[in-house]
């Protein structure tokens, strides 16, 4: 599986999301698009950028840009986190890794003193012809949907 290069297509993808859909490269032609990818449901960093993408939403959306959520967490995971959360955009469950590995954002991290293979905080702006624009790897939460979104804003004006 080739990976994603930024200024080029990024290769196609068809998998599980919240509300019983398949989301789809090609479902989402003509409009820009953001693949943030987060370890685990429900934990407190991954809440937070949630809850900032949730809040953001709207202004986003203006920018003709929608949001996409990426973990490896179940289906039924997603769902829950997404309604106690009310997030206005769906969650790809990528329990094959799919996307990950497309992304490269499978790490090896320490976890109370353990390596452990996950998700390593990392967010992809995609433009409306499915090429990689603008990558953020290593992310901090905090600031972090603000640069997001100026970056839609540059990508909607050029």
């Amino acid at each position: 599986m080739p990976n994603a290069t930024l200024g080029k297509k990024i290769p196609s993808f068809n998998l599980p999301a919240t509300g019983d859909r398949k989301i789809r490269l090609s479902d989402l032609k003509g409009r820009q698009f953001v693949l943030y990818f987060y370890p685990k449901d429900s934990t407190p960093g991954c809440t937070l950028e949630g809850q900032d993408f949730r809040d953001q939403y709207s202004k986003f959306k203006r920018q003709n840009t929608e949001i996409i959520g990426v973990s490896r967490d179940s289906l039924k995971s997603h769902e829950n986190f997404k309604a106690k959360q009310n997030f206005p955009f769906d969650l790809i469950s990528d329990t094959e890794e799919t996307l990950c590995n497309i992304f490269d954002v499978i790490k090896m991290k320490n976890m109370y003193g353990k390596q452990v293979r996950g998700i390593e905080r990392s967010t992809f702006l995609i433009d409306a012809e499915g090429k990689l624009r603008n990558e953020w790897r290593k992310v901090k939460v905090k600031g972090h949907v603000d640069e997001v979104l100026e970056a839609a804003k540059a990508l909607n004006k050029s």
